[in-house]
């Protein structure tokens, strides 16, 4: 069994481009070669288990989770309480119809993580 410390929004002390540097990754992991990550969908969507590349170019990072394609301000006027609740059942801030798809991020980022596992609820 292998456990995964997959923090988001920290800052570390790492060397990138020859020099020590302090990488801040707001809604991004760290996604060095081989090590192991966790990205989300919005709730009911697949989970990916990745493995970082060690790409570069992203100072070897990838995205948190599916991110959001409105902020919560607008969410909230766009969609109504009984359909906030009813598609999250009771998680308001993790409704489904303001994130983006989880499928088109992870094809975004295919040359920052390979695909190990993904995970997905079975109805």
């Amino acid at each position: 069994m292998e456990v995964v410390n997959c923090h988001h929004n920290d800052v570390q002390k790492e060397r990138h481009f020859g020099e020590d540097v302090l990488v801040t990754r707001k809604d991004a992991v760290s996604a060095r070669r081989s090590e192991t990550g966790i990205i989300p969908g919005s709730m009911g969507a697949c989970i990916y288990i990745v493995r970082g590349m060690g790409n570069p170019e992203s100072v070897e990072s990838c995205s948190h989770h599916a991110g959001r394609v409105r902020n919560r301000t607008k969410a909230k006027t766009l969609h109504s309480v009984v359909g906030r609740i009813k598609a999250t059942e009771g998680m308001i801030d993790g409704i489904p119809m303001v994130y983006k798809d989880i499928d088109a991020v992870m094809a975004a980022q295919k040359e920052l993580v390979e695909v190990h596992h993904t995970l997905s609820i079975k109805g």
